[in-house]
């Protein structure tokens, strides 16, 4: 039945932020919180002797802060908000769930959670310089608005992995315990998730109809991006002898904290490109499931 409950667990988490998203501004404060919780909790589960960096981790940090600039500046003359849409989708750090996923399908668990923090580490230490040069407190000088988002970006990403390094050392039972319940994270997440959809439809609602056009190209440039950072890490995998972890490095994404990013960082219509990711990188982590099951039964027989 549990087990059930965490194979639907995605959509109904997006129907109820969909359906009672007029409630969800009461407790929209606890986002970053759950997103610092869910990240130590994960943490916790890192172990820093089997973390080795390699060059396949530079290849997708790389693509990860350069490219997601790139696609910005180049679609940001057809429009601003497709380009901040897009960019968001590839500047988000790795999902914490991309190392169970690629546990699943035989890749290099170990690889994709040393890049898991990688990930993070680098967009905590980039963003404040990227938004404050983006739509973000635009009317700020350069260097408050740099301050602002240090003060948030930093300790939201950065300290759950100070906090699990000091609960290891200093209170392994504690640590112990966070580190055996890492199911906890799993809702933690779907409360997260149905507070940032319910917070993006509430803003899509209040836009009314006049934006439906863009909001939909938001949505179809989010799917152009997905599929290419699976098929691009999956490329720079194969080169690296990582092929799944490189897939699932690249293209499953911490959404949650984009879509936050997106509210708090860039103009809220551009949370419309994660929203819609939520779903690309879903199907296509399903297909990749069902491919693997289907395989395994052909060898099989």
């Amino acid at each position: 039945m549990l087990q059930k409950l965490k194979t639907y667990m995605l959509p109904i988490a997006m129907i109820a932020g969909a359906i009672f998203y007029k409630y969800i501004e009461s407790v929209s404060f606890l986002t970053p919180y759950l997103i610092f919780s869910m990240l130590l909790i994960t943490y916790c589960k890192l172990s820093l002797r089997n973390m080795n960096i390699s060059p396949l981790h530079f290849w997708l940090l790389s693509i990860q802060i350069f490219g997601s600039l790139l696609v910005y500046y180049f679609l940001l003359p057809l429009d601003s908000m497709i380009a901040e849409g897009t960019f968001i989708c590839i500047f988000a750090p790795t999902a914490t769930a991309a190392a169970v996923i690629t546990g699943m399908l035989g890749g290099d668990i170990a690889c994709l959670a040393t890049y898991s923090l990688l990930s993070n580490m680098t967009v905590a230490l980039t963003s404040p310089i990227i938004f404050s040069f983006m739509e973000a407190h635009g009317t700020m000088p350069f260097w408050e608005s740099f301050l602002v988002i240090c003060k948030q970006m930093i300790p939201l990403l950065i300290l759950p992995f100070i906090a699990a390094i000091f609960l290891r050392k200093f209170f392994p039972k504690a640590h112990n315990a966070l580190q055996n319940r890492q199911s906890i994270s799993f809702y933690m997440w779907a409360i997260s998730l149905t507070i940032v959809m319910g917070k993006t439809v509430s803003f899509i609602i209040n836009q009314g109809s006049g934006n439906i056009k863009e909001e939909i190209l938001i949505a179809l440039f989010a799917l152009i991006a997905c599929i290419a950072q699976f098929i691009i890490g999956k490329w720079v995998g194969y080169k690296n002898n990582n092929l799944i972890a490189g897939g699932q490095g690249l293209g499953q994404k911490n959404t949650v904290l984009a879509i936050w990013m997106a509210l708090i960082y860039l103009h809220p219509l551009a949370s419309i490109g994660p929203a819609s990711y939520v779903v690309w990188q879903n199907i296509i982590n399903s297909y990749q499931l069902w491919k693997k099951r289907k395989n395994e039964i052909k060898y099989k027989l």
